[in-house]
């Protein structure tokens, strides 16, 4: 395995052969705005068959296809309509990704067997080079084993899958810290699929929103699915999680320390830290929340708990994201104090 550090210079040649490594149907693990991926050539079957042997994944799960350009999301998707080219020219480069119809060349191992394919054009500066230069549109779901946190930095990711890929490239720390905003456009109206940092009332310019109903909820084992992160145990450590809600921050804290035992964790607001007996703060704002959240729930197995307690969100704006996967963190084990 080779890892190129780019975290202080990005150097094109090692961007050059990363991208080697992609067209010779090897595995790459690199970084985007949100989080890290593992990668490969989106349009070779065996190379997309990896990835789903690397993460543990189910291949009824859809990938992501990611582009560095809008000529090649012409290249694996048919049938663009107009909402869908106003979003691109909003959203592309950046953490928003568009489910369309594909194309023949799109292999189904790509799509969990569905006739569309989910897009997104990284603004990650490595990235979009390791794209172009691969000059293939790259499969990349987070790194992670499946129903793990997402890996937003190499050293989440290096014990779990740097035997698995043949080349890592560390970039650092990611910018935002959950993955994109995948949205499907039917009948003129924009689904939100899975929230991410392109919010509901950004998109709301472009046409009517709506919200899937399974965002907040569960869905059946059966069921088709048109965007990763709504089926299967996400972003969960191993011990136990249950997440607490309520808009009265008082309420919230009552009933977080009659959860409270000897041996809990809680995982709270900073403003709200010096109330509990152990405690990680996740930042004050949404923003520091969607990028630390990740890592935080990486690190809760290490404190050897019974249980782990997480103060819930808002469920506007960013937060809808992060209540999204702090609620498959916690297996839907939620209590909401009105």
């Amino acid at each position: 395995m080779v890892i190129y550090n780019l975290k202080d210079n990005i150097n094109l040649d090692d961007i050059k052969q990363a991208a080697d490594f992609i067209k010779s149907g090897k595995l790459v693990i690199f970084p985007t705005e949100t989080v890290y991926g593992i990668g490969a050539d989106g349009l070779n079957s065996d190379a997309i068959n990896d990835i789903f042997k690397a993460k543990g994944r189910k291949n009824d799960n859809p990938l992501i296809l990611h582009v560095s350009s809008i000529d090649m999301v012409y290249r694996i998707a048919k049938n663009i309509n107009e909402i869908e080219l106003k979003l691109m020219n909003k959203f592309f480069p950046g953490p928003l990704t568009i489910i369309f119809d594909k194309k023949e060349c799109v292999p189904y191992e790509a799509t969990g067997g569905l006739d569309t394919v989910g897009i997104r054009m990284p603004s990650n500066i490595i990235a979009n080079k390791l794209i172009e230069y691969s000059d293939t549109p790259i499969a990349a779901p987070s790194a992670n084993v499946s129903g793990k946190p997402s890996g937003t930095n190499i050293s989440d990711i290096i014990d779990e899958l740097g035997n698995k890929v043949s080349c890592i490239i560390d970039g650092g720390d990611t910018k935002i810290g959950v993955e994109s905003t995948v949205v499907r456009v039917i009948d003129n109206k924009i689904h939100i699929l899975r929230p991410g940092y392109v919010t509901k009332e950004m998109l709301e310019e472009y046409g009517e929103v709506i919200i899937d109903k399974h965002i907040l909820g569960d869905i059946e084992e059966n069921d088709k699915v048109l965007s990763p992160g709504m089926k299967y145990k996400h972003y969960a450590p191993n011990t136990k999680c249950v997440m607490v809600y309520s808009k009265d921050n008082n309420k919230l804290i009552s009933k977080i320390k009659e959860l409270e035992t000897f041996n809990t964790l809680v995982i709270c607001n900073e403003l709200n830290k010096n109330n509990y007996k152990k405690c990680i703060s996740y930042g004050i704002t949404l923003e520091d929340i969607a990028h630390n959240i990740f890592k935080i729930l990486r690190e809760v197995d290490n404190y050897n708990v019974d249980l782990v307690i997480i103060e819930g969100v808002e469920k506007e704006g960013l937060g809808l994201a992060i209540m999204n996967r702090l609620i498959r963190a916690c297996s839907h084990n939620y209590i909401e104090i009105k």
